[in-house]
């Protein structure tokens, strides 16, 4: 994977989970990484969490030049962001704190240094408002874990140029990333709406008794996620639908499907839902511990990558 050749420092600013990832990224691409977070004990624990994932970065491939060594820290922002040529904002998820945060590193970085948010779900229009050149402000949400898994959600707001969008794009596809265009501002984006979707039904499920916490991640894991962590929900469908594909799948099945939709349920978070799943997870995960069970995800990850990248036959 190839560094782009107009970036060489790169600003983090917000250095918790998804911070603290993509500079472990970043690093492992070979550039300079400028963090900053005025939390207390935030540069040791940033310091901590690169060097955890540095194993698993070293076993996908790092570009030539990475190292930690590269990464400084400073817990001014203004500090922090100077000489950086692309910026990424991983900060608290509100609105206000956004465009606060945005106008002070509009004011400390040059026009034409993108500054890209990792928001879950915000329109990027909030966070550019109070911003001298909004242009260049633009969504880069990634998907959990940064420095692992390949998508990127890149988009724009009302005030961000075509433009801008497009280096996004380019500069995280340089770095070995698949970013993908939201084309039209809506809360949570794209990849966070599907899986919300399936989350709402899944807690519908549990609500109502259909089924139990592990039956349901079983379901998923064991079955249709299988497929769609090769292709996606589309594509599969089309070959579910044989030499007919898509056409013949929606002339047999489209009818029980819209009848499916109609059926879904509309569950409210309740303290007795929520105990009842935080309840139930307890039980599946058993004795297993988070830590164990996470680099067991992440290695499984790196292989399916790996074989994925390596047939030239999907999409």
């Amino acid at each position: 994977m190839s560094r782009p050749p107009d970036v060489r420092r790169v600003g983090i600013v917000g250095t918790g989970v998804i911070g603290a990832s993509w500079a472990a990224f970043f690093l492992a691409r070979g550039l300079d990484v400028s963090a900053t977070d005025p939390a207390p004990g935030a540069e040791d624990r940033l310091r901590a969490a690169v060097d955890r994932h540095w194993p698993t970065l070293q076993r996908m491939g790092l570009s030539e030049g990475a190292s930690p060594t590269r990464l400084r820290f400073d817990a001014s922002l203004e500090r922090a962001l100077e000489g950086c040529d692309f910026v990424q904002e991983s900060g608290p998820e509100r609105a206000d704190f956004k465009a606060e945060l945005y106008a002070r590193m509009d004011a400390a970085t040059p026009p034409q240094v993108l500054l890209a948010s990792s928001s879950s779900g915000l329109p990027v229009s909030g966070m550019q408002v109070r911003c001298d050149a909004p242009q260049r402000v633009v969504l880069g949400h990634p998907f959990n874990p940064p420095h692992l898994i390949p998508l990127v959600e890149v988009g724009g707001g009302e005030a961000t140029a075509p433009e801008a969008i497009e280096r996004a794009m380019a500069f995280y596809a340089a770095l070995g990333k698949r970013p993908i265009h939201v084309r039209r501002e809506v809360l949570g984006h794209i990849a966070n709406r599907l899986q919300a979707a399936l989350w709402r039904e899944a807690f519908h499920l549990v609500d109502q008794g259909v089924a139990s916490v592990a039956d349901i991640d079983v379901a998923i894991a064991h079955g249709p996620g299988l497929r769609w962590a090769v292709m996606g929900p589309f594509m599969n469908l089309h070959l579910s639908g044989g030499e007919g594909g898509m056409q013949h799948l929606l002339e047999h099945l489209g009818g029980p499907i819209e009848s499916w939709w109609r059926d879904l349920g509309q569950p409210a978070m309740t303290p007795a839902l929520k105990a009842r799943v935080v309840q139930g997870v307890a039980e599946a995960r058993g004795d297993r511990r988070e830590a164990t069970m996470a680099r067991s995800r992440d290695d499984l990850l790196i292989d399916l990558m790996r074989a994925k990248a390596g047939d030239g036959t999907l999409p």
